[in-house]
């Protein structure tokens, strides 16, 4: 049975938000798209389709990446859809995943390449101390930006 058609054309939001975690969690864990292409017998041009929400992600394909970027798949729809709410309850109208038009979402930062960059790093050291020290240096330095612009 085909989807009906939204309106506007262009990627549906469930796919875009779904490339999006992907591509985060493959940033997370260092690899490139063309190692995960690899990885899951594709080209690299076809996991950038992927990360975009250009083109949608199978099941099977899903769990393919699952495997690769070692984590479950409702991984990809932690937040949203209603998975981890309390059983049968469903939170379908979430911003972004509905059926009604809707004004743009912010990109999220968590999804920045630097944003990334930085808590791989930090994931990586050992010290607990060193990683407190590190927490609250930037903590004091994101209060020190006047109006949260950076000069």
């Amino acid at each position: 049975m085909a989807r009906a058609k939204n309106d506007e054309e262009g990627p549906n939001p469930v796919d875009i938000y779904v490339g999006s975690k992907v591509k985060s969690r493959r940033l997370m864990l260092g690899l490139s798209q063309e190692e995960l292409a690899t990885a899951i017998g594709l080209t690299f041009q076809q996991v950038q389709k992927y990360e975009r929400g250009t083109n949608r992600i199978s099941v099977s394909r899903l769990v393919d990446i699952c495997k690769v970027l070692k984590v479950q798949v409702d991984y990809f729809f932690e937040g949203s859809f209603g998975i981890g709410n309390k059983p049968g309850t469903r939170n379908l109208a979430i911003k972004g995943f509905s059926d009604t038009k809707q004004e743009e979402l912010e990109p999220d930062p968590l999804l920045k390449r630097d944003v990334m960059e930085l808590v791989r790093a930090y994931s990586q050291i050992k010290s607990p101390q060193l990683k407190k020290q590190i927490l609250e240096m930037a903590k004091a330095m994101s209060v020190s930006e006047p109006s949260g612009k950076s000069a």
